[in-house]
This record gives structure tokens, sequence and C-alpha cells, in this order.
């Protein structure tokens, strides 16, 4: 049976560059609106509007039995939310994530956003705590896509980041990291191998060089890293009920370095605290 490698060609590389752009400009329509009294379906709307304006699809539609062109999780919900008529809150923790597809390449990434609340200010801290905390994981694992031999050491990177930050002010807990949901390769589906494990595993994994490009995309609980399907058959929840946060770029390993796909700056500002500077797509 043909399997296609895990590795684009340069050209390949060239043409997942407007479908990361698409996606980026679509979550950065989203963002302004994350704010309370707008329901998670008009920020559906707003993605799918951007999205088609460029020409491109959107990639989640492409999923059997999904219908929607974002995924909308808050609070206790850490992926996977199906958007609808539910209204947003003060202090709620909400993470949007999203795809594109363009001339059949695609891009996928996500960002969380807490919603302004000045009635609970302690509680806003905590939760846009726990989404630094996440987004931190992801530019570590980003950063080390730069210079690892291979994938394992991705998931090492993230899950030491998330393990130096201590203790979760909201459980008193360590953060938990989800175990049953993972980064991804990506390229003509939004979904391909390898698997990118965000804590360190066993298995290596396979290399990383030129040609590969991976969605990085650490989940974070404020507690455990226990999770159930909702009765809608697609919403992620933690059992104990404490918060998620997910954040995620799709990443291109090429001959002269990396360069963030889903960023419009190739990742520049986020890696600089790493000391890793991305170089764009010859």
């Amino acid at each position: 049976m043909f399997r296609r490698s895990i590795y684009k060609t340069p050209a390949q590389l060239q043409s997942m560059i407007e479908p990361g752009l698409i996606t980026a400009e679509a979550l950065d329509a989203v963002r302004p609106l994350i704010r309370a009294g707008v329901t998670t379906l008009e920020l559906d709307t707003i993605a799918n509007r951007t999205i088609r304006a460029r020409g491109a699809e959107s990639n989640f539609q492409l999923v059997r039995g999904y219908h929607h062109t974002i995924c909308v999780s808050v609070n206790q919900e850490v992926v996977h939310g199906i958007p609808g008529d539910r209204v947003l809150q003060p202090g709620d923790i909400v993470s949007v994530d999203c795809g594109a597809q363009f001339q059949g390449w695609n891009g996928d990434s996500a960002i969380t956003v807490v919603v302004p609340d000045p009635t609970r200010p302690s509680l806003v801290e905590t939760r846009e705590e726990l989404s630094r905390v996440t987004e931190g994981s992801m530019w570590a694992g980003i950063a080390a896509m730069a210079s690892a031999a291979n994938i394992g050491e991705i998931g090492a990177a993230i899950q030491d980041y998330i393990e130096a930050q201590g203790v979760s002010e909201v459980s008193g807990e360590t953060y938990g990291i989800l175990r049953e949901y993972v980064g991804h390769g990506i390229g003509r589906k939004m979904h391909e191998a390898p698997s990118v494990f965000n804590y360190r595993t066993p298995d290596p994994g396979p290399d990383v060089k030129p040609g590969l490009v991976l969605a990085i995309e650490p989940m974070v609980t404020a507690g455990g890293e226990a999770t159930y399907i909702e009765d809608d058959d697609w919403t992620v929840s933690t059992v104990d009920g404490t918060d998620g946060s997910h954040w995620e770029h799709s990443v291109a390993r090429h001959a002269d370095g990396i360069w963030v796909l889903t960023a419009p700056d190739g990742g520049a500002a986020g890696l600089a605290p790493f000391g890793v500077t991305p170089t764009p797509l010859a």
C-alpha cells in the first residue's frame, strides 16, 4: 500500500504558506469578538466568512460529521466544542481552533482568550495565567523543533516548560497535560502522521529534518488531565471541572530553519524569548 512521505518538498512547503496565513487571518478576525454577550455561533460565522473571502474553505467542515468552521471550547471544555447559541460570559476562558484548506493544502491553529470581568480580577488573572502557560509551552515546543533531532524532543520541551511553572493557583495542583489528544503532521490533509505528543515518551519518534510540517498544540488544564466527551459526541471536558486551554500553530522545518506558517511574522515574536529566529521559506 502506498504511503505518502511525512516530509514535504520545498515546492510543497511553499504551497502551505497561503493556507497558513488564511487560518491566521480567520483567528485574527475572531479574536476581538471574544467578549461578553457574543454567541459562539457568531464567532463561527466570522471565521467562515473570512476564510471564504480568501477563496479557501474550512477544513473542519471536511471532517465527517462536523458542520462548523471552528471549535469553541469554554471553561472546563478543553477542545472540540461546537459553536451554537451559547452566550459568552464575563470571565470565561475561551479556546478557538480553526483551519483552512487552500488549493489542496491545509493550515491549523488555535488561540485562547479570557473574557474581561472587572468584578472578578482574581479569576481572570488565574485563567490568563493558564493560557500564558499553555501558549508558552507551545512556543517552547516550536523552539525545540528548530534544533531537535527527533519529534520526541518537542514533546519533552513542552512538558518541561509546563512543569517549570509549578502549581496552578486555582487547584493547588500541577498543571495537567492531556494525554489522549496530541498534535500531528499536516499537509494535504489537516491530520497526518506523525503524532506529536505534548509530553515525554520512550519512543523518540521520526527524525526532524527539512520538509517536516507539524501542528504543535498543547492542551493544558488547571487540574487533572482526565477528560470525557460530552453528550454532543465532540466536546472534550475535564472530569474534575477545572479550566482548559489550547494553543496551536502549524510549523515547517526547512533547509534554512523553521517557519511558523500560521503566524504572519513566522513566529518571530513568540520565539524571541527562546533565542530562536525563524527563517522565511525560500
